[in-house]
């Protein structure tokens, strides 16, 4: 007699309800591990793009800085203040494209987490698709 109790403890709703808890503790797991994941990926990726965005920024500042005295310097005795002028406005033109350029980036970027919302949208679904 003991062996059927267990199976029917097994078919039963305790069994089910204990296998659906199963599942869905599963399926979280994988969900969270995902997300994991992709935290992890854009950490990185945003540690390597401050770094590259860091030591760009400091070779173009030296290149700008010694490039903007060289014109300074080579127009020192006919147009100096012409050359003073010129390298100021190439700069605020250039400040101009940069700022333009980092708010395209800022609207056109891709949102984080992007794989793990877009699984949890495919389990939302379809425990909707099932009831």
């Amino acid at each position: 007699m003991p062996e059927a109790d267990d199976s029917r403890q097994d078919g039963g709703i305790s069994g089910a309800l204990s296998r659906l808890s199963g599942s869905v503790i599963a399926l979280l797991r994988t969900r969270i591990e995902l997300a994991t994941v992709e935290f992890s990926e854009e950490r990185e990726r945003t540690k390597d793009m401050l770094m590259l965005a860091v030591c760009t920024a400091l070779l173009g500042l030296f290149a700008l800085l010694f490039a903007s005295l060289f014109v300074i310097v080579y127009f020192w005795d006919s147009n100096r203040l012409a050359a003073v002028g010129a390298v100021t406005v190439f700069y605020v033109v250039l400040a101009v494209a940069v700022y333009a350029r980092m708010r395209q980036q800022l609207r056109h970027k891709p949102a984080p987490f992007a794989a793990t919302l877009s699984e949890l949208e495919q389990d939302a679904a379809a425990l909707r698709h099932k009831s």
